[in-house]
């Protein structure tokens, strides 16, 4: 037999065992799926961080030994491990892990320049036995933070401006805007005109005028406070407003019922000091009770009351 027959027969042996173990459904792989997801591989200056995520599945019975994950923390002079994440989820058939890592990197290159974070193995652990996984080392490049040769120009030394910052949408926020002012201008009017500050509404304001006027006149002066506080109902009412037409009042403004008894009284006390008996003894007493009888007529115009 020649030395080329016998070459031949040993290749044809070794390409059948290796046919055969194949096909006898045997496997020494630790993993059933294995995907390395990276960003893009360019445009890094100084600084920027990498992230990195595997996501791997593993058949029944293996488990990822923790400690083959490279420990966070300075790996070489200019690339740094910040963080490393696992998340784990059980399968019918295995598990499901995806471990993020988060580079950084500090090389200040002077032009650009090819790095490349290194590799490392991740071990599983089947019954006592250890299976192996290599991560593969991941090349990128780092751009310098500016040109090595300077351009000059006319002012000086050449500096290109930052990028422009993506303009927000404020549509949204310029209609929430003009809602909240329109809602503001609306209670303003609304306390306008409960405190009587609008023009053309004076009987709004009536009995305010009323009250100042009693503020300022005491006993002597009861005459002038039952006057005053006379005319802000006729004012109010649009006509002289008397003790036996009272219930004409309420038709109109019915929200005066409230006060009923106060204003029975006070048109009762006013007719008796001016028509029934000229010597009727006014006391303060009197005089406060008036004053109360116009301080919640004005609460009532004011409509907190």
């Amino acid at each position: 037999m020649t030395l080329a027959a016998k070459r031949l027969g040993c290749g044809l042996a070794w390409v059948c065992v290796t046919l055969l173990a194949a096909c006898s459904g045997s496997s020494t792989q630790a993993l059933r799926d294995f995907q390395m997801q990276t960003p893009r591989p360019f445009g890094y200056v100084i600084g920027d961080t990498i992230p990195q995520r595997i996501v791997l599945e593993t058949r029944a019975g293996m488990a990822l030994e923790r400690n083959s994950l490279p420990t966070p923390g300075r790996l070489n002079r200019w690339l740094q491990l910040n963080a490393v994440t696992v998340q784990e989820l059980a399968g019918s058939d295995g598990k499901r892990y995806q471990i993020d890592l988060l580079y950084q990197q500090f090389y200040a290159p002077l032009e650009v320049k090819a790095l490349s974070i290194p590799c490392f193995t991740l071990r599983f652990q089947q019954q006592g036995q250890t299976l192996e996984q290599p991560v593969a080392a991941w090349t990128f490049t780092a751009a310098p933070l500016r040109e090595l040769v300077v351009r000059q120009d006319q002012h000086g030394e050449y500096l290109r401006p930052d990028q422009a910052p993506p303009l927000l949408d404020d549509a949204v926020m310029v209609r929430r805007l003009y809602v909240a002012l329109t809602v503001a201008l609306g209670i303003a009017l609304r306390l306008a005109w409960l405190y009587g500050y609008l023009p053309g509404l004076p009987k709004r304001s009536v009995f305010k005028r009323a009250q100042r006027q009693l503020q300022t006149l005491g006993l002597p002066q009861l005459p002038q406070a039952l006057a005053a506080l006379h005319t802000a109902f006729n004012g109010l009412h649009g006509k002289p407003v008397f003790l036996h037409k009272l219930t004409e009042f309420y038709q109109s403004h019915p929200e005066y019922r409230s006060i009923a008894d106060e204003l029975a009284w006070f048109f009762d006390y006013s007719n008796r000091y001016f028509f029934a008996d000229a010597s009727i003894q006014s006391q303060e007493q009197d005089l406060q009770k008036l004053k109360a009888v116009c301080r919640h007529c004005r609460e009532i115009e004011r409509g907190s009351r």
